[in-house]
């Protein structure tokens, strides 16, 4: 057996693709369009594994001019998670690109932010845990993750 993704439904291609390529480093292996079936599939993998993928699946609104299905926030996904080699850098970066630092790295160790599709991602730092530092050590939780 190999793992080969995890998939996540997106209602913007564009600003999600951004967020995991300039927001996390991450590289585009693949895209598909399937006009007949009226999806868009994009694959995206971390530069150290990029063979174990996320895929973004992208319905393309209802012919009919009908909303889009609302896939909600289920809690039951749970979250993607990433090692970097900078905490605090990797969620400076992020921050700059006006994404909120959901659970801050306080210890050094460990982050959540969300997607625009409000998918959860958990930042780990690689090895140990970095010293505390500021702005994150007395940076309060905001929202959900």
């Amino acid at each position: 057996m190999k793992y080969l993704h995890a998939m996540i439904r997106v209602h913007d291609l564009e600003k999600t693709s951004r967020f995991f390529t300039e927001g996390l480093g991450l590289k585009q292996t693949r895209r598909m369009d399937n006009e007949a079936g009226r999806y868009t599939l994009v694959y995206f993998g971390a530069p150290e594994n990029p063979e174990a993928e996320i895929e973004l699946t992208y319905n393309w609104p209802p012919e009919d001019g009908s909303a889009p299905e609302d896939y909600g926030s289920a809690r039951n996904f749970g979250h993607l998670a990433f090692e970097v080699d900078d905490i605090y850098a990797i969620c400076a970066h992020l921050q700059s690109m006006g994404v909120t630092i959901n659970r801050p790295p306080r210890d050094g160790r460990m982050a959540f932010v969300r997607t625009p599709d409000l998918i959860s991602i958990e930042l780990l730092q690689k090895g140990q845990a970095l010293p505390p530092a500021e702005p994150w050590a007395s940076m309060p939780n905001t929202g959900t993750w």
